[in-house]
C-alpha cells in the first residue's frame, strides 16, 4: 500500500499515514497535497491520485521529539547499509570499540559492518587492525525515525527530510 509522509504547517515532518488516509485527509481538505504518487484510488463515483506528501493546513503542537532507537535497523538506515570499514554491504553491526574493551552501546561506538571486517576485526581496537571507518559514527539525524518506521522512503520525500544533521 502506498504511504504518505505528513508535514505541519510549518513543513516538519510529523508521521507517515496509508495512501487512501492522505486521500480521505485531502478531500477533507484538512491538508494540500505536496507531491503525488502514480497510484490512483478509484471508487463508484471519484478517481483520486494518491497523495505522496501531504502539509497540515493548521500547525500541531508536537509535545515531544521523536529519535529512533539504537537498533540494527536504524543503524543501517543512518549508515545507508554499507559497511564503515570497506564500503561492502553491511550485513551486521560492530562496536568500534568492543564491549568487552569497555565499550558502550551507543550510537558513537555502533557502525554497519559486513561479516569479512567484522569477523576479521573480531575483538579488537581498530588500531590493532589494518582496518580504518570510512566515517565519524556520530547520533543520526532528527528524522532517521521517518526512514526506520517506513522502510524505502521514496525520493519525492527527500526534499521535506532534513539533511544530515546529527541529533544531540
Amino acid at each position: 500500500m502506498d504511504r504518505a509522509l505528513v508535514l505541519n504547517a510549518t513543513y516538519e515532518p510529523i508521521g507517515v499515514v496509508s495512501g487512501r488516509r492522505a486521500a480521505i485527509l485531502a478531500l477533507a481538505e484538512k491538508v494540500d497535497v505536496l507531491e503525488r504518487s502514480e497510484h490512483r484510488l478509484v471508487s463508484a463515483h471519484i478517481e483520486l491520485e494518491v497523495p505522496s506528501v501531504v502539509r497540515l493546513r493548521y500547525y500541531v503542537k508536537v509535545p515531544y521529539e521523536r529519535t529512533a532507537p539504537l537498533s540494527r535497523r536504524s543503524v543501517f538506515a543512518r549508515d545507508g547499509g554499507v559497511c564503515q570499514y570497506c564500503g561492502q554491504q553491511a550485513e551486521s553491526i560492530d562496536h568500534v570499540i568492543p564491549r568487552s574493551k569497555g565499550g558502550a552501546h551507543e550510537w558513537d561506538n555502533v557502525v554497519a559492518c559486513c561479516r569479512s571486517c567484522n569477523s576479521y576485526k573480531a575483538d579488537r581496537l581498530i588500531d590493532e587492525t589494518r582496518l580504518s571507518l570510512r566515517s565519524t559514527p556520530r547520533a543520526p539525524t532528527r528524522h532517521i525515525w521517518i526512514r526506520v518506521s517506513a522502510g524505502p522512503v521514496p525520493t519525492s520525500w527527500d526534499l521535506y527530510l532534513e539533511p544530515d544533521k546529527p541529533q544531540r
